[in-house]
């Protein structure tokens, strides 16, 4: 590696840090939470003004004008993915990376105003701000570095920005049915070194039969099929049998494990609590969110509030049996209750997470995210998944399969990327697969690399302790915070990264 580079491009870095933090800032003021209602589904010939809603649109003009105001080349493609790069593109010698400007549902238990951004050394706080305008914000800024300080390339770079990830990539779908992808994409929306591939994801759920008892008037829980839900609730009628049964199992509650729930952890329970109103009582859930890829450490809220209605007396016992059932079926995140657990060596354990609740005239439905290993049998898995419903007097619905992808691990790049990365930081890591869904799904010869998975500073913890009460701060967590200090150091990686690919073959 050439250091006397690397030290160049780390003063640059530094010298615009700042107003690489407000350009960032720029973007999460902006609410883009994507939305299907705004009508751009895949396979649509006819433009969209707004295809997945007007923030989407407005941060992505905004991404564009930040591209421009840098001296870059922009290109709008259907108001669904833009490119900032140069006007005369080079597809088969580009090196295209892409980020994402929509985020996922704010959710619950914010300390701070999720799209009212700010800064408290190293943190920039607020939703979108690690996933995913943050990196793409710090690719910009790293591609202007190598072009002020004339560092010689092999190849080309552009930036391609979506508007759809968190929601099903069809962003993506559009964009390749009808223009070039880069010869060489890589993404920066995960841990480094090199995520070579990715597990499959199915999203589907359960339908269960109408329930017995009128008295639920509402049902819900979650907010985006990728996170773990940390707040359900359900609004009961008010009647003095109904109020004596609730009483009753909240006493049982703090006693232990209400009936129809397995006893867990105190830590891993969620918090329930019963507000009485003047026609109805409602019986919130609380839990710990997390991505629903890595849900380890959280705590379903969706989960604890089935446990809650199997256990209360007021219910007839075949309502009862349902919530029971859901209960069990909710409880674990490795699809061991759901009959799809399984695991490889390349991929690790298949995830199995209940994220969404809903009821419609009396019949629930319970939304599962499921992250599968990438050689796992598909056919036999979503035979499983039907075999479950059956067997639980529900039905399985499928949403959408999304096939695992798979880079080359052989291709030299993966090697020198991930060496590099280890040389840079003194790590010894390897490159790996992992749960989440990137861009790199969606595209020809695509892997992700970065810009998690670094080490922050003692004095980073402190602050992190400080600002963030425990399960906050992460991606796809409330009051989500980005390390802008771990955030240049990592496109200092990216530059590098950059010209130790000048000469390897794409």
């Amino acid at each position: 590696m050439d250091k006397k580079l690397y030290e160049k491009v780390g003063i640059w870095l530094e010298q615009h840090r700042k107003q690489m933090e407000k350009d960032i800032m720029r973007l999460v003021r902006i609410p883009s939470i994507s939305s299907p209602w705004g009508g751009g589904v895949s396979g649509r010939e006819e433009a969209s003004e707004a295809p997945f809603g007007q923030p989407c649109r407005d941060c992505l003009e905004e991404m564009l004008a930040i591209g421009r105001e840098h001296g870059f080349y922009t290109e709008n493609y259907g108001n669904r993915v833009g490119s900032i790069g140069e006007r005369e593109k080079d597809w088969d010698n580009m090196i295209g990376f892409w980020n994402h400007m929509d985020v996922v549902p704010v959710g619950n238990q914010w300390k701070y105003e999720p799209f009212v951004p700010f800064v408290e050394e190293p943190f920039l706080i607020g939703r979108g701000s690690q996933d995913n305008k943050g990196p793409a914000v710090g690719i910009l800024y790293m591609m202007e570095c190598l072009r002020e300080l004339q560092v010689p390339l092999g190849h080309q770079m552009c930036l391609f920005v979506g508007t759809d990830e968190e929601r099903g990539m069809e962003d993506l779908e559009y964009y390749i049915q009808r223009y070039p992808a880069p010869r060489l994409s890589m993404i920066a929306d995960s841990g480094f070194p090199v995520c070579y591939g990715e597990k499959g994801i199915i999203e589907g759920g359960l339908r269960c039969p109408k329930l017995t008892w009128e008295g639920i008037r509402e049902l819900k829980g979650g907010s985006a099929s990728n996170m773990i839900p940390d707040m359900a609730y359900a609004v009961l009628e008010r009647t003095a049998a109904a109020e004596n049964a609730v009483i009753k199992t909240l006493d049982r509650i703090e006693k232990g494990a209400p009936k129809g729930q397995t006893q867990v952890p105190a830590e891993a329970q969620a918090q329930i609590e019963a507000v009485f109103e003047q026609d109805r009582i409602r019986v919130v859930s609380r839990g710990r969110s997390r991505h629903s890829a890595f849900p380890q450490g959280s705590v379903n809220a969706i989960h604890g509030l089935m446990g809650f209605l199997a256990g209360l007396e007021i219910l007839p016992a075949e309502d009862a049996g349902l919530f029971g059932r859901l209960a069990f079926l909710s409880e674990e995140y490795f699809g061991e209750h759901m009959g799809i657990a399984y695991e490889d060596q390349v991929s690790g354990r298949t995830t199995c997470a209940a994220t969404v609740l809903n009821m419609e005239e009396g019949k629930v439905f319970l939304h599962f995210n499921i992250r599968y290993a990438i050689t796992a049998n598909q056919e036999e898995m979503l035979k499983n998944l039907r075999r479950t419903g059956e067997e639980n007097k529900m039905s399985w619905e499928l949403g959408r399969n999304s096939g695992p992808s798979y880079f080359p691990k052989e291709h030299p790049a993966v090697e020198r990327l991930t060496n590099l990365y280890n040389e840079i930081t003194g790590s010894r890591t390897e490159s790996f697969v992992m749960g989440g869904g990137t861009y790199a799904r969606k595209l020809p010869r695509a892997f992700a690399y970065g810009i998690g998975a670094m080490k922050e500073s003692e004095e980073d913890k402190e602050v992190r302790k400080r600002l963030f009460l425990p399960g906050h701060g992460g991606a796809h967590e409330p009051d989500e915070g980005l390390n802008v200090r771990l955030l240049t150091e990592a496109m200092k990686i990216y530059a590098m990264a950059m010209v130790e690919l000048k000469d390897c073959q794409l």
